[in-house]
């Protein structure tokens, strides 16, 4: 199981705004991951807002407007099947190249939500539906939160001075 070792997910994260940027392909997947993230942002205490956008290419840009939004974290919610071409493999690495860039650039923590599959039957397995055995939708969102969470700690922390000064 692909889950195996994950970090827990109580996050206390009251307040908190989600902007979660969903694909809109393989439709029962999305809407199992979508309803995991909802959840798990619910039970954190966090809001959500939902945006969608046609497939797993587009969600990059649409991470980028909501990191600049605003938005405490951003979760991006995609999945990718291999077929008989390379596509799987540029759509997977522009998706992914893209998703670490908006975080990186904007400093807003970027929940990867994006499943990357050889079959659909792996696709549902981790859609966080009844019949699923992981739910990465609410696993991305509670990273995000806990990054969130983390981010702001770093931020308020007090610099000890240390009584070195440069030469």
């Amino acid at each position: 199981m692909s889950g195996a070792g994950a970090a827990g997910r109580d996050v206390e994260a009251t307040g908190m705004r989600i902007a979660v940027v969903a694909a809109s392909w393989h439709d029962e997947v999305m809407s199992g991951m979508l309803a995991g993230a909802q959840r798990q942002a619910k039970q954190a205490g966090a809001t959500v807002e939902v945006f969608r956008v046609p497939g797993s290419f587009e969600l990059p840009v649409a991470a980028q407007r909501a990191a600049q939004a605003d938005f405490d974290a951003v979760v991006a919610l995609g999945v990718i099947i291999r077929g008989g071409t390379p596509h799987f493999d540029y759509v997977c690495n522009a998706a992914t190249e893209g998703l670490s860039q908006v975080a990186l650039n904007s400093g807003v923590p970027v929940g990867f939500g994006l499943l990357t599959c050889d079959t659909i039957e792996q696709a549902l397995d981790r859609a966080g539906l009844p019949s699923s055995t992981e739910d990465k939708g609410g696993e991305a969102v509670a990273a995000a939160l806990a990054t969130a969470i983390t981010l702001q700690d770093i931020g308020s922390a007090k610099r000890p001075y240390s009584g070195f000064t440069p030469s």
